[in-house]
């Protein structure tokens, strides 16, 4: 049976804009805050969006360098890193990558239900989203799922299992937009289906299709009627903007038996 659409699940960070280079001025900045000596550059950032979670991240860090540092402090620096990271954003420093809020628009006007699922804090995702599509924002989204919600954080795959259950969908008829490896392991073991659209932080690999095996499609972004997106990996079927139509395509030719 040809499994229908019912619900789009966004990734937030790196998915629905690029924000992970203002998450590392961030934390860079609160460091500078509390007088410490560290600065993450591109290279070191990019090895620590392994971890999932700005609160763990932190704690990683402390472990490779063998810097013991009293949880207090972790706290205190994330709770910093919050408050600089959600003043740039409330600036308008982001812009939606290209076709997010296409294809936002799409889907609610087909009646498909939308979710989010990240490790971030509610908080952050909110201001985002308001950044982004405007005052109450998050209205647009039938389910926010975020690091407030659930105990392990990707690769784990709780959030993506937390919000299947808050929607009332089985797997097989949602698809999930993300962009890191890490990210498409969480939805992957929560038996859901993703398009990849390689980021800043997740793109710079020698081999997207094998970074990313398992998905349905690797592509550098949703695209625009005047701005297709480039395919990566995945079946080339002559079309360059991620609309619903695409979706569904991919969805059932995805889920058909023996094609995987």
């Amino acid at each position: 049976m040809t499994p229908i659409l019912k619900a789009i699940i966004f990734d937030v960070d790196g998915t629905l804009a690029e924000t992970e280079e203002e998450h590392r001025k961030a934390f860079n900045a609160a460091f500078r805050t509390f007088r410490l000596p560290w600065r993450w550059d591109v290279k070191a950032y990019r090895e620590l969006l392994t971890i999932a979670g700005g609160r763990e991240r932190l704690q990683a860090f402390f472990a490779r360098i063998n810097t013991a540092v009293d949880q207090s402090i972790v706290t205190d620096l994330h709770r910093e890193k919050s408050r600089l990271y959600a003043a740039q954003i409330e600036a308008g420093s982001l812009h939606a990558r290209p076709g997010v809020l296409r294809l936002i628009a799409e889907a609610r006007a087909a009646g498909i239900s939308l979710a989010c699922a990240t490790p971030s804090q509610r908080s952050a995702v909110i201001t985002l989203l308001r950044s982004l599509l405007g005052p109450q924002a998050e209205t647009n989204f039938a389910v926010l799922g975020c690091g407030d919600d659930v105990l392990r954080k990707k690769p784990a795959p709780d959030v993506y299992l937390w919000v299947l259950e808050q929607l009332g969908f089985e797997a097989e008829s949602c698809v999930v937009i993300e962009d890191t490896a890490v990210g498409l392991a969480a939805a992957t073991i929560a038996g859901l289906s993703t398009v990849m659209t390689v980021s800043t932080y997740s793109g710079i690999v020698q081999d997207e299709q094998q970074l990313f095996a398992g998905a349905m499609a690797v592509i550098s972004d949703l695209g625009e009627p005047h701005r297709p997106f480039t395919l990566l990996a995945g079946p080339d079927d002559g079309r360059r903007v991620v609309d619903i139509s695409l979706l569904q395509l991919w969805l059932s030719r995805y889920r058909s038996p023996g094609y995987r």
